[in-house]
């Protein structure tokens, strides 16, 4: 399979959402709204869930069911609201010793006039600094598309997932043929060059865990759980001090 047949199946139609992971892997999810500076993002959802009787806090980028829940949705696209609202969820998870949990599925943050004024740059580079600095385990799984700081914004974390047929990339493949070759036609050859696949990174040491995919999306829900549940008791034994410089030593590597 090509690396651009990899991108298609991340956009696939009816492939899962943000949401139906959160639904299916938690019980008694929360939902908390706004990001106490200006408005709520449905772009991204957050709150407070149990995993195995276990409070954890989890976010994850939505794109939305039909179609006017993807309007809604913005695409899962978020504006700096969203990632706002996602740092204040997880200052909160730091204050209570909760983990984190990411979903990560967007082609990238919003990039549309209101977005750059309300600093939609700022908002992306406070939640960098902050998550590398966050005293509370983090976990980010990329279910979907990955593209740029959008994804990035929430997937500073201890240990980074992915699906096998997700992307992680710097930039969409259709952005960089546009880019390098003035030409949308070479988007087959942007995505071999931009090695985006679960592979890729999997080999460049950009994730932790390829999780393998089936047709029966509730396999990948128990697969991700029992995941979770064999790691996340491990990172949460850690004095902060070696959680952080593990996690600086991650990001150093690369």
């Amino acid at each position: 399979m090509s690396a651009y047949d990899k991108v298609l199946l991340a956009r696939a139609k009816g492939r899962a959402t943000g949401l139906t992971y959160v639904e299916a892997i938690f019980d008694d999810f929360i939902e908390l709204h706004g990001d106490r500076r200006f408005s709520d993002d449905p772009a991204i959802v957050g709150g407070i869930a149990c995993l195995n009787g276990e409070p954890v806090t989890v976010i994850a980028m939505e794109k939305g069911g039909d179609m006017k829940d993807k309007v809604r949705r913005n695409f899962g696209s978020p504006n700096p609201e969203g990632y706002r609202k996602a740092l204040r969820l997880m200052k909160q998870a730091e204050k209570f010793h909760r983990p984190v949990v990411c979903f990560v599925d967007t082609s990238g943050a919003f990039c549309g006039l209101g977005a750059e004024e309300r600093g939609q740059g700022q908002a992306i580079a406070e939640n960098l600094v902050e998550m590398m600095d966050l005293q509370t385990p983090v976990i980010s799984i990329l279910i979907g598309e990955g593209g740029s700081g959008g994804a990035l914004a929430l997937a500073v974390a201890d240990q980074v997932w992915i699906l096998e047929n997700a992307v992680y990339s710097v930039i969409s493949p259709e952005g960089c043929a546009s880019i390098l070759w003035k030409d949308a036609k070479k988007v087959k050859e942007a995505a071999e060059c931009l090695k985006l696949t679960a592979q890729d990174m999997e080999k460049l040491g950009v994730v932790e865990r390829v999780i393998p995919e089936e047709k029966d999306f509730g396999l990948i829900y128990d697969r991700i759980k029992t995941a979770l549940l064999e790691t996340l008791p491990d990172l949460q034994t850690l004095p902060a001090d070696e959680l952080l410089q593990r996690r600086y030593e991650r990001f150093r590597k690369f």
